[in-house]
């Protein structure tokens, strides 16, 4: 399975950014699809999570309100709309597959992407 992020870009504080994800390969129905996300100096930390079959979504409290994650199983795509963004939302943003529980720890994830850069202006 291959992941590939998009949708990165800079943005104002306040303003919105969709990132996607495209898988290649097959997606479980049992897996958690995901978002991470690594700022300057910091740890990759869990943003939000979709759960394939059922379509149960999981937020950080930081983003939860802001952010929606959502999925096109027909498209082996999920997504991550950002709203009201802020400075502090400054990261690389990752995508993940794979977790079938505990869906906030990285280590459940078997696949990732690359990566899409997402800046903030104050």
């Amino acid at each position: 399975v291959q992941l590939q992020a998009s949708g990165g870009g800079l943005v104002q504080a306040g303003g919105s950014l969709r990132l996607s994800c495209a898988a290649s390969g097959r997606i479980f129905s049992s897996y958690l699809m995901a978002w991470f996300r690594q700022g300057p100096g910091k740890e990759r930390d869990f943003v939000a999570a979709i759960r394939r079959s059922g379509g149960r979504t999981y937020y950080a409290d930081s983003v939860k309100g802001r952010f929606t994650i959502s999925n096109d199983n027909a498209k082996n795509t999920w997504y991550l709309q950002m709203n009201s963004l802020r400075p502090e939302d400054t990261a690389v943003y990752y995508c993940a597959a794979g977790g079938v529980s505990d869906y906030s720890r990285r280590s459940n994830y078997n696949y990732w992407g690359q990566g899409t850069q997402v800046t903030v202006s104050s």
